[in-house]
């Protein structure tokens, strides 16, 4: 399995798998503890609001949270390069076709 995913990524050390899964762990904890006080900033709650309205809200502000903690956390480790790419295959997917 890690080598399939060694070879997607086009990677070639486990050394870096290890970074690139460290850093994924990272930034889906630290999205999480930082959108909970925008949210309540926000004043964003399920107690608020309906679910209809509460978990696309929370989806997009945890989406919007994680994306450029996720380059910060990926240069930390040294891995930016691999992260950008992955960040612009990800924007292109949504419609950005400008990135190059």
């Amino acid at each position: 399995m890690f080598e399939k995913l060694k070879t997607k990524w086009e990677i070639s050390s486990n050394l870096q798998l290890a970074k690139i899964f460290i850093v994924f762990a990272i930034t889906g904890s630290t999205s999480a503890l930082i959108s909970s006080p925008l949210k309540e900033f926000l004043g964003i709650s399920s107690d608020n609001l309906d679910w209809f309205l509460f978990w696309p809200l929370e989806i997009i502000i945890i989406t919007l949270v994680y994306q450029p903690i996720l380059l910060i956390v990926a240069a930390i480790f040294f891995e930016l390069k691999f992260f950008w790419e992955f960040e612009k295959k990800l924007l292109r997917r949504i419609g950005f076709t400008n990135l190059k």
